[in-house]
């Protein structure tokens, strides 16, 4: 994973450049493309987690899925080592530069579609095997905790020592070396593989799920007759519940029950075992796997505007820092595009602690009962609306000093706080949908925060454009706008998003009680 995730980022973070100065891509262009892989990246895994859950298995997957970012990284060092797979060098940005044929271009897009391939297979699909291999709530807490350690332990090294050897060693060794930490963690994959825990599938879940909403919207008008005179359930196995019954579906999104109720025309049909009546009735167990996916769907969402602020303001920090004083002593000056690692560091230095020293010391004044992931969730979107109007009472004071360069160490602190709360809310995320998803959907459960990362990025375009429409808050040189009123609106949002989430977090039911 260390290894992966180093190659990846360090790729990504490094890819405008890249396209820029080596096959002078247009900058419109090259930002497109970049973004479209970011978010390819957040999305791709969805599909990687459908195919475990569905078919294969979490670890045919991440195989398959290391060994294509495996090609990715030679056809990537190919293009850096070989002058034939890119148009010549040239020293100027203009059109005068000689532009990439389009096989030069069709091996560099190749090597970036396979990237998003392989990490659709590996990134969040190590997560799931990894907290297979746990028994109890509390181990695989702590083993997302650490998971996100260090993944984002990778992200920082990718976003410092690989950007840097491609900047001022050469971009060939920069791949090269990409290539040999990805070559690395496909042996250690392979070394550990009579190790691991590998549950095996139990079928297309996903089939299921719309087994129970085509049986439920075919017995819309259909009268009840039940069993007996009253109504009974279907538990699969031919076996029967009364609606009193424990066993019976519960009474939340009562219209899914009629999946699972048992009509005159359903006695031909009650094992479900996929014939053509197991679209017209399921099982108590499948209706109610069901409910518990959409049961999360609301606290999931209120995750899209967490990840937008987010966005932005990593964004917008980056021209803030361009704006400051980043000098660190006489002969050194911060990169802009660097300063946003401080908020990697914060979240590994605070999920260290939180895991070390504040959850222990939650446990022994609740008497051994840790933190619920909500708990955890919403103590993060407290943190980043903190942040948000840390970062706005910041650029405040800059505006208030024209001619006066502020130092860029003020942006420390609101990227500090952003980093403690995605230490609660992420890692906190990922724990609450493993948790509550039904068993068989377990890889999808894990995907789904990095789809909040891929939508709220997305998002954050959107606002953007949408701010530089009808405001005139960002003109090209902030020093003339007011990006403060830009983070003023983020942190009224936020607080809206906030109270919303508490909304849909009380409402909400665990199904796992051990998750509570």
């Amino acid at each position: 994973m260390l290894g992966l995730g180093l190659a990846v980022n360090g790729t990504t973070s490094n890819m405008l450049v890249y396209l820029l100065k080596e096959y002078h891509v247009d900058g419109v262009d090259a930002a497109q493309i970049t973004n479209i892989v970011r978010g390819s990246l957040n999305l791709v895994p969805i599909a990687g987690a459908i195919l475990s859950d569905s078919y294969l298995g979490c670890f045919p997957v991440i195989l398959a899925g290391a060994a294509i970012n495996l090609l990715s990284f030679v056809l990537f060092t190919l293009t850096a080592a070989l002058p034939s797979l890119r148009p010549p060098h040239c020293t100027s940005l203009s059109a005068k530069c000689q532009q990439a044929s389009p096989g030069q271009l069709a091996v560099l897009y190749g090597a970036i579609c396979l990237l998003a391939i392989g990490a659709g297979g590996t990134r969040f699909n190590i997560s799931t095997m990894g907290a297979d291999q746990f028994e109890s709530t509390s181990d695989k807490d702590t083993f997302f905790n650490w998971y996100m350690v260090f993944l984002y332990t990778s992200f920082m090294l990718g976003d410092t020592a690989i950007v840097y050897i491609q900047d001022s060693i050469s971009w060939a060794v920069g791949f090269g070396v990409c290539l040999a930490t990805s070559a690395l963690g496909l042996v250690m994959l392979l070394l550990g593989v009579r190790y691991y825990q590998m549950p095996a599938t139990k079928g297309n879940p996903y089939t299921e799920l719309a087994r129970v909403i085509v049986a439920s919207v075919r017995k819309v008008g259909i009268k009840v007759g039940g069993v007996h005179g009253s109504v009974q359930y279907n538990v699969g196995a031919g076996a029967l519940v009364d609606s009193a019954a424990d066993e019976a579906p519960s009474k939340n999104l009562r219209f899914l029950n009629r999946a699972a109720m048992i009509t005159a025309s359903d006695d031909s049909s009650r094992s479900g075992d996929g014939s053509g009546g197991a679209w017209r009735l399921c099982t108590v167990q499948q209706v109610e796997g069901l409910k518990a996916l959409l049961s999360i769907i609301p606290v999931w969402s209120s995750g899209i505007l967490l990840f937008m602020s987010i966005g932005v303001m990593i964004g917008m920090i980056v021209l803030q820092a361009l704006a400051m004083d980043r000098s660190v002593g006489p002969h050194f000056s911060i990169p802009a595009g660097s300063v946003a690692v401080s908020c990697r560091v914060s979240f590994i230095l605070a999920t260290l602690v939180l895991d070390r020293v504040v959850f222990p010391l939650w446990r022994r004044i609740t008497g051994g009962t840790p933190p619920t992931p909500l708990q955890r969730v919403g103590i993060g979107h407290v943190l980043n609306v903190t942040a948000i109007v840390a970062a706005a009472l910041v650029e405040r004071r800059r505006l208030a000093q024209p001619g006066v360069p502020m130092s860029v160490m003020w942006l420390l602190f609101p990227l500090g706080i952003v980093g403690v709360g995605e230490a609660l809310h992420f890692p906190g995320s990922m724990a609450f949908y493993y948790q509550e998803f039904p068993n068989t959907l377990r890889s999808l459960a894990t995907a789904m925060a990095p789809m909040l990362v891929a939508l709220g990025f997305f998002s954050s375009t959107m606002f953007m454009d949408v701010v530089t429409r009808i405001t005139a808050w960002l003109p090209e040189n902030i020093d003339h706008g007011r990006l403060d009123n830009v983070y003023w609106t983020l942190a009224a949002s936020g607080t809206l998003n906030l109270a919303y989430f508490l909304a849909c977090a009380r409402r909400y039911k665990y199904h796992n009680r051990a998750a509570t």
